[in-house]
């Protein structure tokens, strides 16, 4: 193996592309693992999750290699993988997952209960998450490859939709989730918060699972005018603070069946200043009487930067009491990506999810990851996919 190259979280604001340590079939604790394999990376995605480290919002540490959104080549397999081969191509769901606990028997593998001594749930490359090696990298480890890893059933018709595959690492069944627990389904209105790759993954999902509209809410201009030309119902939510109102110029009420929080903690409100728990206010707002809100947004246990004590916490300023009289139902947490991208690879590989154009994929080398970083932090309507080896057409 030549050496390895990987993104490397320096410092708030600031990533770059250095020499790492050898991908090595080894847990993080150095134990090996023969249940492991070693990834050749073909395609490795910049993800929003990860700008929340890159501008200090968390305590990730100086020397992080960042990195969960991985789709790759199996070259070196440890004895105990049996269900794959060398030369596979494969998805990785951004979940670390064993696949023998509860959680995960109960396909709960975003929380699963092994591969993180700190907490329930583990996950490649991100802070708290169990120290996994991040995959925006030329190589990376796998554990528990056989239950873990997604098989692309041919080669050469995955590399022709690599562009969409890439998606089934995180956002694609991220969006899917949001939307599903959010009750989405034939003849539901829907409103989206978040015009990110995110919330386009759920606006597509909600479009694949029924909806008759979906709405997507957004100060970025640009990212609203690419929301409408894949077919969605753009709400600037620079106009004013009534999205109940702006809501109703769409759909004749002030209520939809379904909401999806693709925002998170970082949250803004109207004012210009930072609001962590505007989003899932709105949401209580105007999500109907027994309707369902799914919240894929991500949201933290410790936030260096908050705006307030308690926000540095993870505690939030919520109207619970007005979702409990509105009999509401919420879901939030990490995706449990293994329920989904089985079935979202063959609505792939079929035609009938065009991901990438939905969230504006656009390839870039691993050389080019700090500007788009950078770029991505400023607003740009794009999903940078990462293409480590030079292999992916632009």
């Amino acid at each position: 193996m030549s050496s390895n190259r990987g993104v490397v979280y320096l410092e708030p604001g600031k990533v770059e592309v250095r020499n790492i340590d050898d991908a090595k079939l080894a847990a993080p604790d150095g134990r090996r693992i023969e249940h492991g394999v070693i990834l050749k990376v073909v395609s490795t995605n910049i993800c929003g999750s990860d700008q929340h480290m890159v501008r200090g919002r968390t305590t990730a540490e100086p020397g992080l290699v960042l990195g969960h959104e991985i789709t790759g080549q199996v070259i070196e397999k440890g004895i105990d993988v049996e269900m794959l081969e060398i030369g596979d191509i494969v998805s990785v769901p951004f979940n670390v997952a064993c696949g023998r606990c509860r959680c995960c028997k109960s396909q709960d593998t975003g929380v699963c209960l092994t591969v993180n001594p700190s907490r329930a749930g583990g996950a490649y490359g991100y802070v708290d998450m169990g120290g996994w090696i991040g995959g925006q990298a030329r190589y990376v480890t796998v554990p528990y490859a056989d239950f873990n890893l997604l098989k692309f059933p041919d080669r050469d018709r995955a590399m022709s939709k690599i562009r969409d595959l890439t998606m089934l690492s995180d956002i694609l069944p991220t969006g899917f989730h949001g939307a599903v627990k959010a009750g989405v389904g034939v003849g539901s209105t829907v409103y989206v918060a978040g015009a990110g790759p995110v919330g386009l993954a759920a606006a597509a999902s909600a479009r694949i699972l029924g909806a008759a509209v979906v709405m997507i809410g957004d100060f970025n201009k640009d990212r609203l005018a690419h929301a409408a030309r894949m077919g969605f119902e753009p709400i600037d939510l620079s106009k004013h603070d009534k999205l109940g109102e702006m809501v109703a110029e769409v759909v004749g009420t002030n209520e939809v069946d379904s909401a999806i929080d693709a925002v998170g903690f970082e949250a803004r409100g109207h004012s210009g200043g930072e609001q962590p728990a505007i989003v899932l206010n709105q949401m209580m707002e105007i999500t109907r009487a027994a309707g369902s809100i799914g919240i894929p947004g991500l949201y933290v246990t410790e936030d260096p930067g908050a705006v307030d004590s308690a926000a540095k916490q993870g505690s939030l300023s919520l109207r619970f009491g007005l979702g409990w009289a509105k009999a509401q139902s919420f879901h939030t947490g990490q995706t449990p990506v293994l329920k989904y991208n089985r079935q979202l690879m063959q609505a792939i590989l079929h035609d009938r999810l065009p991901i990438a154009d939905i969230v504006n994929a656009k390839i870039i080398p691993l050389h080019q990851a700090a500007e788009g970083y950078e770029t991505f932090d400023q607003g740009a309507a794009v999903k940078f996919v990462l293409d480590p080896h030079g292999e992916l057409a632009a």
